[in-house]
């Protein structure tokens, strides 16, 4: 893994929410300089840098994003000295698997504790994330690593219902890596998936008792039209 820091461009409308410098964890996923992350840290970005385990930096570039899962991908634009790691099944793995936590400041045993959907309320979903715990820092972009050492997800955010609403357990989610493997062509060669876009309305939202309530209307968005 590397260390991303990403300095975003001037009035980026993503500043608000996650703002204009972002820091986390990059997985090198080929000898070329490919690394995965998760998109936020990248979005509306205009200077990427990686840096290694011994301090080095390495400038790079945005290479793709994918709204509907999240992941982001950049390339280092000169030789990185990291070993890419290799993907394994995410659709095989179980809940109390032991797995790895890995990111650019070290390394955190977990447990996954449950497989479900995810919605966010930016309007953000995963029809099945992977949730582990005991919860961990610097989650962002993290590498999930089986006991083998292959890669099974990306780390995404914290939450505090791991094992679901009705327990209470701090954990991390991570966007699983089976989700990548039909996007991957695509976001080297294009940017983006081919895939149909999602409509994207402009609001956030919460439920309150049983309604939605809007909470936020994005700038110049439909919901705002």
């Amino acid at each position: 893994v590397v260390k991303i820091t990403s300095k975003a461009v001037p009035n980026a409308r993503s500043n608000r929410t996650l703002g204009p410098q972002r820091q986390g964890t990059g997985v090198v996923i080929d000898s070329e300089g490919l690394v995965l992350t998760i998109g936020y840290l990248i979005t509306e970005a205009d200077t990427i840098e990686l840096s290694t385990a011994d301090g080095k930096a390495v400038p790079a570039t945005v290479i793709g994003y994918d709204n509907r899962t999240g992941f982001g991908l950049v390339k280092a634009l000169r030789p990185l000295p990291v070993k890419p790691v290799q993907f394994g099944q995410s659709s095989t793995i179980g809940e109390r698997e032991l797995v790895l936590i890995v990111g650019f400041d070290g390394v955190a045993p977990a447990y996954v504790v449950s497989r479900r959907p995810f919605i966010g309320y930016w309007e953000y979903l995963l029809d099945e994330a992977i949730y582990t715990a005991p919860a961990t820092v610097n989650w962002s972009g993290a590498a999930l690593l089986s006991r083998e050492g292959k890669l099974l997800g990306i780390g995404s955010l914290v939450v505090g219902d791991a094992m679901g609403t009705r327990q209470q357990v701090p954990g991390n989610m991570f966007v699983p890596i089976d989700l990548l493997k039909p996007l991957l062509g695509d976001l080297i060669a294009t940017g983006k998936s081919s895939a149909k876009p999602r409509p994207w309305i402009g609001v956030n939202s919460q439920e309150v008792q049983g309604n939605v309530i809007i909470t936020r209307v994005s700038a110049e968005g439909p919901a705002e039209a």
